[in-house]
C-alpha cells in the first residue's frame, strides 16, 4: 500500500485492482430450458445532466432486458431492476461481465419471477460519474433516481411503484447503489449492494509531485485518456466530489496543490463517503423491503462493506451480508444470476396494488 497521495486515492476508490481484472468473470452454465429474453439498446435523455461542464452526453446509452413473456403477454406489467456498472466500464462491458441476457434468462428458468432489467451507462470524460451530483459531470444521482426511472415507466409496461423497483450495483455501481439507495428510498423498494467501493473517508497521505504534475498537464479528454487507470480515477473523483465551475478546463479541485494537501477538498470527499453519512438516512433505509450486500473474500473492499453491515445491524435494520469465495470480479455473473435476481424476485412486488 503506497503512502503517497496517488496510492491513497486508488485505495479510496477501491480500485487497487488493475483495469483488465474487470473482465475476468466466471460464466455460469446455461440453464436448460431457459427461454430467450429480448435486449433493447436505447438512448435516454437526462435532464439532470444538461449543462454539465465536461460536455458529457446528456443522451445516455441504456440496455433494457425484457423478460421472455413480455412480447406475448400484452396486459402484464413487470417489476424493474436497475443495475449500475463499475468504474472504467460502461453499460456494454457491464452486460458482458454479468453475461446478460444469459444470466437473466437463467434466473427466470430457475424460478425467479419475470422482471425488466435496466443497465444505464454512466461513463464520463474521466471514465466514471461516481453516480454523484456535480455541475462538472452532471447530476448522475438524479439521472438514475428520476430521469431514467420516469423514462422506463413511460415507455415500458412497468409496475410504477417503489415496491416494484430494485436497485443494484457493483464496485463504483455498489457505491452508487449505496448513495442513491440511502437518499431515494421513495423511488426504490429493495436494495442490493455488490462489492461497493468508496464507502469510507480516507486520509490524503502525502503529496506526490509526479502525480500532481501529470494531473495538472491534463487539458483535454484526450489527455485524460492517456493517463493510467489510477490517475483517471482521481480525476473522476474530483469531478464528482470537488467540482469547481470557475476552474477551467477541467472544472474541478484536486486534493493537493503546489505540493500541499488541500484539507477543504479532502473534507468534500469525506462528505461523499456513505460510511460518513449513513446515520443521516437510517429512516430512509427502514423503508426498504429488503437490503443485501455481498463481497468476495479476496476483495479488499470486504472491510468497508462489513462496516456498513455492522452499522445497519447497530440500528436494528434487517440486512443480509455474505462474504463469498472470489475476487472483486470473478463471481459477479454467478452472483447476478443466482443471488441478485432471486433476491429481487422475492422482494419486489409483482402486482400493482403492493405497498
Amino acid at each position: 500500500m503506497q503512502t503517497k497521495f496517488s496510492g491513497a486515492l486508488a485505495i479510496t476508490l477501491g480500485l487497487a485492482l488493475s483495469a483488465p481484472a474487470q473482465v475476468k468473470t466466471e460464466v455460469p452454465p446455461v440453464v436448460p430450458g431457459a427461454r430467450p429474453a429480448t435486449v433493447e439498446r436505447i438512448k435516454v435523455h437526462g435532464a439532470a445532466l444538461e449543462g454539465n461542464l465536461e460536455a458529457n452526453s446528456v443522451d445516455r446509452e441504456v440496455i433494457v432486458v425484457l423478460p421472455p413473456g413480455y412480447a406475448s403477454q400484452k396486459n402484464r406489467r413487470y417489476p424493474v431492476v436497475y443495475a449500475l456498472h463499475g468504474y472504467s466500464i460502461g453499460a456494454g462491458q457491464w452486460s458482458q461481465e454479468i453475461h446478460v441476457p444469459q444470466t437473466v434468462e437463467g434466473a427466470f428458468a430457475q424460478g425467479a419471477q419475470e422482471m425488466i432489467v435496466v443497465l444505464p451507462d454512466s461513463k464520463t470524460v474521466h471514465n466514471g460519474s461516481m453516480y454523484s451530483s456535480s455541475v462538472t459531470t452532471g447530476d448522475f444521482e438524479q439521472f438514475i433516481a428520476h430521469d431514467l426511472d420516469a423514462y422506463i415507466d413511460g415507455h415500458y409496461r412497468t409496475i410504477a411503484n417503489r415496491t416494484s423497483r430494485g436497485l443494484v450495483g457493483h464496485s463504483m455501481g455498489g457505491y452508487g447503489a449505496s448513495r442513491i439507495g440511502m437518499k431515494h428510498s421513495d423511488v426504490f423498494g429493495a436494495l442490493y449492494i455488490m462489492s461497493p467501493c468508496c464507502l469510507s473517508a480516507r486520509g490524503a497521505g502525502t503529496a506526490n509531485p509526479a502525480t500532481e504534475k501529470a494531473l495538472e498537464a491534463v487539458k483535454t479528454p484526450a489527455d485524460s485518456a492517456g493517463l493510467s487507470f489510477g490517475l483517471r480515477a482521481q480525476l473522476a473523483s474530483a469531478a464528482a466530489w470537488s467540482p469547481n465551475p470557475k476552474k477551467p478546463p477541467l472544472f474541478l479541485d484536486l486534493p493537493f496543490e503546489n505540493g500541499a494537501v488541500r484539507q477543504d477538498v479532502i473534507a468534500k470527499w469525506a462528505a461523499n463517503a456513505p460510511l460518513a453519512f449513513v446515520d443521516q438516512y437510517i429512516g430512509n433505509l427502514r423503508q426498504y423491503r429488503a437490503i443485501a450486500m455481498d463481497v468476495g473474500d479476496q476483495d479488499g473492499l470486504r472491510i468497508d462493506a462489513g462496516k456498513l453491515h455492522d452499522i445497519l445491524d447497530t440500528y436494528g435494520l434487517a440486512n443480509s451480508f455474505e462474504i463469498y469465495k472470489g475476487t472483486h470480479t470473478s463471481a459477479v455473473a454467478d452472483r447476478f444470476q443466482n443471488h441478485v435476481m432471486p433476491f429481487f424476485s422475492k422482494n419486489l412486488c409483482s402486482t400493482a396494488n403492493c405497498r
